[in-house]
């Protein structure tokens, strides 16, 4: 009974060990600014980036219903702006019968935006667009 005991007891420190441990991983990350992130020309992205960046300097008409949604910035990869501030649109795909994983994410007004990213593997990661 008292090597039960004292298992018991190693086992509950180990859990509080690893708790506290998890805790501080956590927030050494939480306060981390994101990634550097590259840039890239325009000219140098599919044409259909271009042609989607083209529309947004008109406000659309988008082909896709979800083009234009605030972009939430979950994975943390693009700099800190508040809620609304950034807005994702589709960049085509050819032969993709979906949306596929190409986007534009772009931040500030909507017709002007202060900045714009490519993506073409859905959010993984990001290039900041030259203007």
């Amino acid at each position: 009974m008292a090597d039960v005991l004292r298992w018991q007891a190693k086992l509950r420190r180990s859990a509080v060990l690893l708790f506290l441990l998890a805790g501080i991983a956590f927030d050494a990350s939480a306060g981390a600014p994101p990634p550097a992130l590259g840039d890239v020309a325009l000219a140098d992205l599919p044409k259909e980036a271009a042609e989607v960046r083209a529309l947004v300097g008109t406000g659309g008409p988008y082909p896709f219903d979800r083009d234009g949604v605030v972009f939430r910035n979950r994975e943390q990869l693009l700099p800190a702006k508040p809620r609304g501030y950034y807005h994702e649109y589709t960049v085509r795909t050819p032969g993709a019968t979906n949306r596929g994983g190409r986007r534009l994410v772009c931040g500030g007004p909507a017709k002007v935006p202060d900045v714009c990213y490519y993506t073409d593997d859905h959010y993984q990661s990001f290039r900041r667009i030259r203007p």
